[in-house]
């Protein structure tokens, strides 16, 4: 009786409770999948963003915002104005289609001569989210000697598209083009409906600086407050306003872009920057990719810390200016160091819809390669300004010493018993210092050749590791490899219930580097149940990681402006999803070139530096338990690895091995 009741009381689950959610209804269902949802500034910064694309594709010079007395935001520009006329295929207005479809824009166009080379719009979805968040919204185009407008509720089209000529001459006259766009925030979607003004300046102060010579106009019709920002000076002007302290050599302000027959980057893509060295204060750091703010970083801030740690160094190295026994690192060199970086990046791949965080790859060597050269020079140009930065370098390389100083340092008796296949670190830094146990010799060869010698060790392991699942802890030095593994990290095994003794660990990260496929994966299993059972508290506290090769090489020939490229892909999936988007930017499927690594020893050491060990642009994937059964875990691990679970390994694999999509 009781079943039966469960039964009839259950939620039914069929075909008709899968539910296909269209056009603009999974923004209003899940919304902080697209935007951030404090409050409505995002929606607005999309417009703004669209705005600024038409000035950095050199149409138009001034960007107006006016935010009105019952909350709504209006946001005009004078470019070349959204077009309106039917879509070849969608025969519907453009305009409409902008608004109203999700990944449905004019930044998908790469190509030489598209409408937007360098954008910050990439996926189509930005002011469509604006649209489909708003009660209201209005767009107003002047484009073609006509007035065209058109309106929205809720993302639906509530006034269809109208049209009328403009006035021969004065002000409205037929030479008018841009657009405007006021959209109405609905509260429900938001925790505030506010607009929090102070940011709204701040960006619109950003794009200002960010585009020299273009005007930026802000009214607050409930406080009558009117600004405006205008920098000829662009970048450097910007850094000095914003520095509280006085800096100790001039502003550094370079740029450099790549010309039309650079073979590594497309035609435009480069940098601009300013560098700035202060004793006291609070730095100043905003970086920006395609004028989008980066408030989280990312590569190409990577790549001004590289460019500029190296050619400080080269100069202090020159000058003599580095004291006996002093290490200079890239966060001695960064630690006074104010800086405006603004990239522009052909295809910016970026952390999330939101776009926080830049992750393209190649950004790194693109930053680096025009910051260094051009700053080194500028040092030895004015070698009074380069010994001073150097020499504040210095003072913070000396500070961080003396600090180290502090801390236990490692025993003397470990150094003269560690293992001779390990190729060591020169850093004595523990949370900095990273041990990789790389499978074959061959790959350890690689590695030691592409790893950063400071601060990454090497230890390369021969075959496959003993199963440790039920080797008793007194007997674990009776196999060499783990043997070797635990003197080199400088901690005893242990028991999940031990006070293990941490304090002679030698790494803050130890690194398991196999190859990327079965093999490699059932090396990453031995290796991690001797960490499990023999090494708990190197999981727990966080130190165990898996780093993560490509399977696959993807070279791809020039495309327009788009130089020959080398993508690498991390298994199956990932190269089934490049490929189809590469199809997206117009790249014939056979023209592309497919690599298949058949192990890491294939691998170059600067593709293996690039791909698996540059904390720039590699995947290192964190091991932790997480809030699961702890127990569980260990009846698991028992079954797949203890010697006597045969049967029950073979059931676990007749009941769930079709869901495994194995690489053999």
């Amino acid at each position: 009786m009781s079943a039966t009741r469960a039964r009839s009381g259950s939620s039914e689950y069929g075909e008709a409770s899968i539910r296909v959610l269209k056009g603009l209804e999974p923004v209003r269902q899940r919304p902080g999948m697209y935007t951030r949802t404090e409050n409505p500034l995002h929606i607005i910064q999309e417009v703004i963003d669209n705005s600024a694309d038409e000035i950095l594709a050199g149409f138009g010079s001034h960007i107006d915002v006016v935010v009105y007395a019952d909350g709504s935001v209006s946001v005009e520009d004078d470019g070349r104005g959204i077009p309106v006329g039917n879509h070849p295929e969608e025969k519907s207005p453009v305009v409409e289609i902008v608004f109203t479809r999700l990944h449905a824009g004019g930044k998908f166009d790469k190509r030489a001569g598209g409408a937007y080379s360098f954008s910050g719009g990439l996926h189509g979805v930005g002011v469509s989210v604006t649209n489909a968040l708003a009660r209201r919204l209005e767009v107003i185009v002047w484009r073609d000697k006509r007035e065209h407008s058109i309106a929205f509720a809720g993302g639906d089209v509530v006034e269809k598209l109208r049209s009328k000529a403009l006035p021969a001459g004065g002000k409205g006259s037929g030479d008018k083009s841009g657009t405007r766009v006021t959209v109405w925030p609905d509260p429900k979607y938001f925790d505030s409906a506010k607009i929090p003004v102070d940011e709204l300046e701040r960006l619109l102060r950003s794009k200002a600086m960010l585009m020299p010579g273009t005007q930026v106009r802000l009214r607050i019709d409930a406080t009558g407050k009117e600004l405006q920002w205008h920098y000829e000076g662009g970048l450097g002007e910007y850094l000095r306003g914003a520095m509280e302290a006085e800096a100790i050599a001039p502003v550094f302000e370079a740029e450099g872009y790549a010309p039309a027959d650079d073979e590594t980057f497309a035609e435009g893509e480069g940098a601009r920057w300013v560098l700035a060295w202060t004793e006291e204060g609070n730095v100043v750091r905003e970086s920006f990719v395609n004028l989008i703010p980066t408030t989280a970083g990312g590569t190409h801030e990577s790549g001004l810390r590289e460019g500029v740690f190296q050619a400080v160094k080269a100069f202090a190295e020159a000058h003599s200016a580095l004291p006996k026994g002093v290490r200079l690192l890239p966060e001695d060199v960064f630690a006074r160091l104010s800086f405006l970086l603004s990239a522009k990046v052909l295809d910016p791949q970026f952390q999330g819809q939101i776009k926080e965080r830049l992750n393209s790859r190649d950004a790194v060597r693109l930053v680096a390669s025009f910051v260094r050269p051009q700053l080194e020079f500028w040092l030895n140009q004015y070698p009074e300004h380069g010994k001073r930065i150097a020499e504040l370098a210095v003072a913070q390389a000396q500070a961080r010493a003396r600090a180290l100083q502090k801390i236990e340092k490692r025993k003397s008796s470990a150094v003269a018993v560690l293992p001779g296949k390990l190729t060591d670190c020169e850093s004595t830094e523990l949370a900095r210092n990273e041990l990789f146990l790389v499978e074959g010799d061959s790959a350890g060869g690689s590695a030691k050749l592409g790893r950063d010698k400071e601060y990454q060790a090497i230890l390369p392991l021969r075959g496959k590791v003993l199963n440790t699942w039920e080797v008793e802890r007194d007997r674990l030095f009776g196999n060499a490899e783990v043997h070797d593994i635990a003197v080199a990290i400088g901690v005893d095994p242990h028991g999940s219930q031990d006070e293990a003794d941490l304090s002679g660990l030698r790494y803050g990260k130890v690194c398991i580097l196999a190859d990327a496929d079965v093999d490699g994966a059932h090396i990453q299993v031995l290796l991690l149940t001797l960490f499990f059972r023999h090494f708990p508290r190197l999981i727990d506290a966080g130190h165990v990681y898996v780093a993560r090769p490509p399977l696959f090489r993807l070279d791809v020939p020039a495309q327009g402006r788009r130089p020959a490229r080398r993508l690498y892909c991390l298994d199956e999936d990932e190269r089934v999803a490049t490929l189809a988007k590469l199809q997206d930017e117009g790249v014939r499927a056979d023209a592309v070139e497919i690599g298949r690594f058949k192990g890491l020893g294939e691998m170059t050491a600067q593709q293996l530096w690039e791909t698996t060990m540059n904390p720039d642009t590699r995947r290192l994937l964190p091991i932790g338990l997480g809030e699961i059964d702890q127990g569980g875990t260990v009846d698991a691990m028992t079954m797949l690895m203890g010697r006597g679970e045969a049967q029950s390994r073979r059931a676990w694999l007749e009941a769930h091995g079709n869901e495994v999509e194995a690489d053999v």
